[in-house]
């Protein structure tokens, strides 16, 4: 009997080494996996930036390109108006003559319906 409760005594020790192990090897997965996912966040964080500093990049220098094509345009624009306001103060000397003589200059005639009353 003795050692049939010695037998039982040492099945259960096995037993419970045995769940200890598992429940090691469980706790070790577990970090494993939790360390292997920080990993990946941190390697997903990186080519984040890393696109979206190559992104930026691309675009400024799109825009950098845009932009000369801008100023040029702003300056072509400016250059255009400063000849149409040349024209009109050219031209507005002439013109309010030309009106001035046309509304002062009035020569009085009859209209071509009006009938004399006989």
């Amino acid at each position: 009997m003795a050692s049939q409760s010695q037998g039982i005594q040492q099945l259960l020790q096995a037993e419970k080494r045995a769940a200890e192990k598992v429940s090691e090897a469980r706790k070790r997965k577990g970090r494993r996996l939790r360390q292997a996912k920080a990993e990946a966040q941190a390697e997903v964080e990186r080519y984040r930036l890393e696109q979206e500093r190559d992104f930026q990049q691309k675009q400024q220098a799109a825009l950098g390109s845009q932009g000369h094509v801008c100023a040029e345009v702003e300056l072509q624009t400016c250059r255009r108006v400063q000849a149409m306001q040349g024209g009109q103060d050219r031209g507005k000397d002439r013109v309010l003559r030309r009106l001035l003589g046309l509304v002062c200059d009035v020569r009085p005639q009859l209209h071509p319906n009006y009938r004399l009353a006989a």
